[in-house]
């Protein structure tokens, strides 16, 4: 279960294990790496690698992070210097073994955190190279949100008759965070969003979308509003991510839009509240978003909005958690009527002209694609839009020579098997002025 103390977990016996060869030394050679914690991203990184550093604050013992998105030159330095414990992403930690800034010949333990996120961003052949580098004589651990059929498929290809601890029920969500959803119009979500922040007063909240693009929008739409919203995601370079998070944390800014790779693995402390703008695609993402409120027994709510186009999405996370969440209404939003019944199918009533209120210029692609469906279903041939005001108007009567196909023509001309006549001479082509072909001088 999230928010459980798992980084005190492994870093603490760690430290324990290694106090036997802490030295004061300066050589390098006496700091070599015994200690490697892999992490999927950076900022989960620089959490761990921050607790990791706050409990050997008092002892020798050296540790460090890497991560991409930032200079290698300040962490190839520290390495060389000699460090005892390295927190790393695997991708950056692949580019210091190959330039041969880190040995890891005398690993004695190895962490995997956040190991189903690592599977989920495609790092296994990664994974599988730094662990054939490491000793095979050493003790493995891996720590997972969540235990699918795949995460123990990895397990089985590197641990060692491994004891599993549960401290939960897997896929369990934290007993003391309330969860509700809101079915609204896609519209209406950021309005929704919005109306949810305001009349909760949050402070301090996390707001999850699933692209990188969504999440900027909803955090200028935000912003115009009057909100103190910022956005982290993976477009965004580590100093603005880095800057965003810290601006979060001392109360600059209170809404932080987040993406499910930029915001995985955050731990911040009395986090009173997360919002799901979007649904996530994957049911375990939602263990993991709300994981970040509720941490630690505090309690916490976890409110998220849909539209029609996501229930099968919404039975997925309840199937998974085994319960079902509870339907929330808000006032001055209408949850959207079940279209799509016999007789009324044509995107609800019909006002001033317009069909639901828009006209067909302002429906986006994925209504155009629900309007092809509709058609479909009814057995009738697809229509172009209407040209006309009103509901009306007429489709233009087409002409049914247009829909012939090509007729080559199927007897010659006669006049082409007349007697051919001579052909004609060529033109003589003129020469340029320069070569001569002037007007000629009379005598």
């Amino acid at each position: 279960q999230t928010g459980t103390g798992k980084t005190a977990g492994f870093s603490l016996p760690i430290l324990q294990l290694l106090m036997p060869h802490a030295n004061a030394s300066m050589s390098p050679a006496r700091h070599p790496v015994r200690a490697l914690v892999l992490v999927p991203t950076r900022e989960l990184a620089v959490q761990v690698a921050d607790n990791v550093k706050a409990y050997a604050r008092h002892t020798p013992l050296r540790a460090t992070v890497v991560f991409g998105g930032m200079d290698m030159k300040p962490q190839t330095e520290i390495l060389r210097r000699g460090v005892e414990i390295v927190i790393a992403t695997p991708g950056r930690l692949l580019d210091h073994i190959e330039q041969k800034n880190v040995s890891l010949g005398q690993v004695q333990m190895l962490v995997m955190d956040e190991a189903d996120r690592m599977l989920d961003m495609g790092f296994l052949p990664d994974l599988q190279r730094i662990i054939n580098l490491l000793p095979k004589a050493r003790q493995n651990l891996m720590f997972s949100a969540t235990f699918s059929p795949e995460i123990k498929k990895l397990a089985n290809t590197f641990l060692n008759n491994p004891l599993t601890i549960e401290v939960a029920r897997s896929n369990a969500t934290a007993e003391k965070v309330t969860q509700i959803v809101y079915k609204v119009d896609e519209e209406q979500k950021r309005d929704v969003v919005e109306h949810l922040i305001r009349s909760r007063d949050m402070k301090q909240v996390i707001i999850f979308s699933n692209t990188k693009i969504g999440a900027s929008r909803l955090s200028t739409h935000l912003e115009k509003r009057g909100v103190k919203a910022s956005a982290i995601h993976g477009d965004k370079t580590q100093q603005e991510r880095m800057a965003a998070l810290d601006a979060f944390k001392n109360g600059s800014v209170e809404v932080l839009v987040a993406t499910d790779v930029a915001a995985r693995g955050l731990d911040i402390s009395d986090l009173p509240a997360v919002i799901n703008y979007d649904l996530p695609y994957n049911a375990e993402d939602y263990v993991h978003r709300i994981g970040r409120t509720g941490r630690a027994g505090a309690s916490g709510d976890a409110l998220s909005v849909y539209s029609d186009k996501d229930e099968r999405l919404l039975a997925d996370i309840e199937k998974l958690i085994k319960q079902t969440i509870t339907r929330g209404t808000l006032e001055g939003f209408v949850a959207p009527s079940n279209r799509g019944r016999e007789g009324g199918r044509e995107f609800g009533a019909r006002e001033g002209g317009r069909e639901g209120g828009r006209d067909y210029a302002s429906r986006d692609a994925e209504r155009g694609a629900r309007r092809g469906d509709e058609r479909g279903e009814r057995g009738g041939p697809a229509r172009a839009p209407r040209s006309g005001p009103g509901p009306g108007a007429r489709r233009e009567k087409v002409d049914p020579w247009f829909l012939k196909p090509y007729e080559p023509t199927s007897s010659p001309r006669k006049d082409l098997d007349a007697t051919p006549h001579a052909p004609a001479k060529p033109a003589k082509q003129k020469l340029a002025f320069l070569l001569g072909g002037g007007p000629k001088a009379q005598a």
